[in-house]
């Protein structure tokens, strides 16, 4: 049995990777000055070049947070019923005007079965609004797997 608690890298590494690809939730959190960070769930992608990214809308409060304080950090980990397992990414942020719309139907074809009208209808809703890509650059990651 490999316990790993504790192990801290600065990048990801490909068993991260590989980890990250599958259809999780993240939770995130911005540095929010005084009040506690409130971490959020949201859909993520890990890059080939080791950065995370969602989209958001532009005017969304973790966009106006991350403009005052651009640090944040995602949280994974692994369902109920597996293995304990968790990853943690931390670093500073840049907001991309560009790439949000690829980003999200790859997202919601990842997240989503879009055969169902339904979700295929909330894909387009999203797709008809302006979105941005948050980048989180990974300055610290934390991992614990048992």
């Amino acid at each position: 049995m490999s316990n790993r608690t504790g192990m801290s890298t600065d990048t990801l590494t490909p068993e991260d990777l590989a980890f990250l690809r599958r259809p999780l939730h993240g939770f995130l959190s911005v540095a929010a000055g005084p009040l506690p960070p409130q971490p959020r769930p949201v859909w993520f992608e890990a890059t080939a070049d080791g950065t995370i990214q969602l989209f958001t809308a532009p005017d969304s409060l973790k966009v106006r947070r991350l403009s005052r304080d651009p640090r944040a950090s995602i949280v994974v980990a692994a369902p109920v019923g597996e293995r304990e397992r968790w990853l943690s990414v931390a670093g500073p942020t840049t907001v991309e005007p560009d790439g949000a719309h690829d980003l999200c139907a790859r997202l919601a074809a990842r997240y989503w079965d879009l055969d169902d009208p339904a979700r295929a209808d909330a894909l387009a809703a999203m797709l008809a609004t302006e979105q941005v890509r948050v980048v989180i650059h990974p300055e610290k990651v934390s991992r614990y797997m048992n």
